[in-house]
């Protein structure tokens, strides 16, 4: 078995395109924030005209295609010919599993790396009650569509408190699907799991660190390729912020650009699109606050979502955050 951190590098890029921010489903920890990323569908002109911002660095940039569910979008197929048209390093469309517009009809396995679908939790009960009636049977039957028409397909399970006790019962199901790659991620506080709640749904250190690494091993073994985040940094281990050594940005319909997705429900965007050019923010932004040192490690974790820490007696931290950018990656070795 391979494990390995995947390191930051200005070499490599991704590009997270939300073209817009309606759904058909309302899940509970969607980080969809409408107020600070728009309401706004982009035309096909439009969103040929964003990708080619990132034109320049296409060849070495992964495009994540998403919404709200961005197969709602009409023009979506035509919206991924045109990122191939830009030889982007690799296109993903991240989707709730319902496929709408007869999305496998219109584009083919040469036009995207990947179709990758949410699904969290093994049962539909779980899964359900947390992304609504309907959603498991639709991931499901939308992974066996999309792996008989020949789609690489992967996997996104978002831990909580309402699923983790049926991570376990991942590695039967996943490795029935024939999917390439399944990642485990961790609930932001952002969008609604932000929004008039006291309670988190975060899970502690301890529990994380006694179940993640055991589950993506064992998922690991099966040839499936399994990332997550590394969420909390070992003793001695240096902290580094994405947001200052490599190229990340998260674009919004209302032409919001982050570099920092814990930044996503304020005003803090990085950069904003205007007149088809991307315009950087004045100060204060994101781009500022990447260089505070703090002994918790990530400072936007600390500002944004301090539930995350623990301290001891003398008032230092328990343990420290890393950036939730920094993932760990295991892969059979062959």
């Amino acid at each position: 078995m391979q494990k390995k951190t995947v390191a930051f590098s200005k070499d490599s890029s991704n590009l997270f395109f939300h073209i817009l921010t309606r759904c058909n489903l309302s899940c509970a920890h969607c980080y969809i924030n409408p107020d600070q990323h728009g309401r706004q569908t982009l035309s096909i002109d439009t969103i040929r005209q964003w990708l080619g911002l990132f034109a320049h660095k296409a060849s070495r940039t992964n495009l994540i295609f998403l919404g709200g569910e961005p197969t709602l979008h009409k023009d979506l197929p035509a919206a991924v010919k045109s990122a191939r048209q830009f030889h982007f390093k690799s296109i993903t469309i991240d989707t709730n599993g319902f496929l709408f517009h007869d999305i496998l009809e219109k584009i083919t396995p040469e036009d995207v790396d990947f179709i990758s679908f949410s699904l969290d939790g093994a049962t539909p009960a779980t899964n359900d009650a947390i992304r609504g009636q309907g959603s498991y049977d639709a991931v499901i039957s939308g992974i066996h569509r999309s792996r008989k028409k020949g789609f690489s397909c992967a996997m996104i399970y978002t831990v909580s408190d309402k699923n983790l006790h049926e991570l376990s019962q991942m590695p039967d199901l996943v490795s029935s699907l024939d999917i390439h790659r399944f990642f485990i991620q961790v609930i932001g506080m952002r969008g609604k799991s932000a929004a008039g709640s006291t309670d988190t749904h975060q899970v502690s250190k301890d529990l994380w660190l006694s179940v993640i690494p055991e589950v993506a091993h064992t998922i690991a073994e099966t040839g499936i390729i399994v990332t997550y985040p590394k969420v909390f940094l070992e003793k001695g281990e240096a902290f580094t912020c994405a947001g200052i050594v490599a190229d990340n940005y998260f674009v919004f319909p209302n032409g919001r650009v982050y570099r920092c997705p814990l930044c996503e429900d304020y005003p803090l965007h990085a950069f904003t699109i205007r007149d088809n050019t991307l315009v950087p923010s004045l100060p204060v932004n994101e781009t500022q606050l990447f260089d505070l040192t703090i002994p918790e490690g990530c400072v936007m974790n600390k500002i944004i979502q301090p539930g995350n820490l623990d301290y001891l007696a003398d008032g230092t931290p328990a343990h420290r955050i890393a950036c939730c950018m920094l993932k760990q990656e295991l892969s059979r070795t062959v």
